[in-house]
């Protein structure tokens, strides 16, 4: 099921999971629903307090499907769109294996996630391939969003450690 959102092209989905003795089946993308190809697939696997994020490729944007295979996270994702109403908000949400939730972001959005289980296994279909030589990172806690991170003793990468501002963000992609 396709759930808007008040941001532009930013859908939440809510997966059918067919239960049984077995275990479980579950229906995770339809392209039909979206009218998108993902030629693209990457996971992820992050320990609990884990942030990633906040990552776009500024010139070879992604949209990007969410999906958590096991675990739980803290899903935000920040409109960095030009002429968007919703330029610099950002959406929050809790995708996990038990809700079956899923989300799709838009090109021109930063992505991030705090890891709230101890075994977190993402996976990101996407709009497009990386390219390594577009990509930025935004500081995940940068004031201008206000985001409160579920968890307090993070842990994140040398990449995001060093991550631009967004005020430095905005100069340098005017």
């Amino acid at each position: 099921m396709k759930i808007k959102t008040k941001f532009k092209d930013l859908f939440l989905f809510k997966n059918n999971k067919h239960k049984d003795s077995r275990g479980y089946f579950k229906e995770i993308i339809k392209e039909k629903l979206i009218n998108k190809k993902f030629p693209f697939l990457v996971m992820s696997f992050s320990k609990k307090n884990v942030i990633r994020g906040l990552h776009l490729q500024n010139k070879n944007s992604q949209g990007k499907f969410v999906t958590v295979i096991k675990g739980k996270i803290f899903d935000v994702a920040v409109d960095l769109r030009k002429n968007s109403k919703t330029y610099g908000k950002n959406f929050k949400c809790i995708l996990s294996e038990e809700n079956s939730k899923s989300i799709f972001i838009p090109p021109g959005f930063a992505h991030g996630f705090q890891a709230l289980s101890n075994e977190n296994y993402v996976i990101y279909s996407c709009t497009k391939y990386r390219d390594a030589k577009s990509e930025v990172a935004i500081k995940y806690n940068d004031e201008k969003f206000k985001i409160r991170w579920p968890l307090k003793n993070i842990i994140i990468s040398q990449k995001d450690k060093y991550a631009i501002s967004f005020r430095d963000y905005e100069k340098k992609h005017k």
